[in-house]
């Protein structure tokens, strides 16, 4: 009976060791090994997108290293806080210069040139130097309509002779509503490549804010009593005079100004002295970029042209400087800073509580991460947000 006991017994240890070791098995097959496919708790190894121009790509997740090409393209990166994920730039980066009117560069530059390059500026990319760089995708973004713009066809092309993914987008701006919309489809497709959505929608939500109470402050203002402007000086793609300006100038619409170039598009333009003498407006503001011209640019060329020196702005004193914001693309962030001062100067008892160096602060500090207003009116010899003796 004994010796039956013992036998049963050995039987269902047996048993329980086959159980356990099997057990054992169990655990050590469902651990990942090298070149396994990942478990489905593991999440999702790519993301298949639709990018700015109704393009599909499928991306890698996560993502960990981009390039940026085109104009305005890594600002969108840094307004993201996607920074970190640069793997190279192109030659605009690695630049040195006298001037810098980009803020996200006033802040990052330092790091960016010392990246590997892979191509020229303006989209003109090196397919060998970016497959060297091998990012796991690359962001293409440029202004429709311009020398410097990008499209489809060009996103196609850079993927086919790389294999690697892009994600393209046109810039958009805050003009218009349709511009509007590109814009904020740009920042929406980057933050869902990059794992940055509630980011991007921080952004867009900011900017909405923002141009929301600058409505609210001049929105009732009669048309009757909006002030006539003119903005001159206008940086595009280099610095101009008098002449260079923008009849859909954002911050005069944002402050309910009335601009008088408007009616001629949306777009830069070029107008005639003629016509600003003919429009004799209540304020000038110049565009401060203006002053890397010989002479001053538009300023010189107030203090000196006896036309121009016979407009009512010019001998009542209302002058004033904005800081450029096309530098590579727009810097909206500058945009927005430049709406306030101008609210400032035309309707102070509506901006009563607005410090401009402070409130520009405020928004540097939330698009690029650091308050670079005194060092960026310091690259025009701080004329940025005061009044222009001439």
């Amino acid at each position: 009976m004994n010796a039956k006991k013992h036998s049963i017994s050995i039987t269902v240890m047996g048993v329980l060791l086959v159980l356990v070791l099997a057990a054992a098995g169990c655990v050590d097959d469902a651990r990942p090994v090298d070149g396994a496919t990942p478990t489905a708790s593991a999440g999702p190894s790519e993301l298949t997108l639709t990018d700015g121009f109704a393009r599909s790509v499928t991306v890698p997740v996560p993502v960990e290293r981009v390039l940026c090409s085109g104009s305005g393209c890594i600002r969108y990166l840094v307004y993201l806080q996607g920074e970190d994920l640069i793997a190279g730039v192109d030659s605009i980066e690695q630049q040195d210069r006298a001037i810098e009117g980009r803020p996200y560069a006033l802040v990052h530059g330092s790091w960016l040139k010392d990246l590997p390059l892979f191509g020229e500026f303006r989209g003109k990319d090196d397919p060998e130097k970016v497959i060297a760089i091998a990012p796991d995708l690359v962001f293409k973004t440029g202004s429709t309509g311009t020398a410097y713009g990008t499209s489809a066809a060009e996103a196609d092309t850079l993927q086919q002779k790389t294999g690697i993914p892009v994600v393209a987008s046109p810039y958009g701006s805050l003009r218009n509503e349709a511009e509007k919309a590109e814009m904020y489809s740009g920042l929406r497709v980057m933050g869902e490549a990059i794992g940055r959505e509630d980011r991007a929608e921080e952004v867009i939500a900011y900017i909405e804010a923002t141009m929301a109470d600058l409505e609210q402050r001049t929105g009732d203002i009669p048309v009757s009593e909006q002030k006539r402007v003119y903005v001159g000086g206008v940086s595009s793609a280099g610095a101009h005079g008098i002449i260079s300006t923008e009849p859909a100038y954002p911050p005069f619409l944002w402050v309910h100004a009335d601009n008088a170039a408007s009616g001629l598009g949306t777009a830069h333009v070029d107008v005639a002295k003629e016509a600003i003498v003919d429009w004799d407006p209540d304020y000038i503001f110049i565009d401060v970029g203006t002053t890397s011209m010989e002479n001053d640019g538009a300023i010189g060329q107030l203090k000196t042209d006896t036309a121009l020196r016979g407009l009512s702005a010019v001998k009542e004193g209302n002058v004033y400087g904005v800081l450029p914001y096309n530098f590579y693309n727009t810097n909206y962030e500058t945009v927005l800073a430049d709406a306030y001062f101008i609210g400032t100067v035309l309707y102070p008892d509506r901006f009563a509580d607005i410090d401009p160096a402070e409130k520009a602060d405020e928004i540097f500090t939330f698009f690029v991460g650091e308050p670079v207003f005194d060092e960026l009116s310091g690259q025009y010899g701080s004329l940025g947000f005061s009044r222009i003796p001439v």
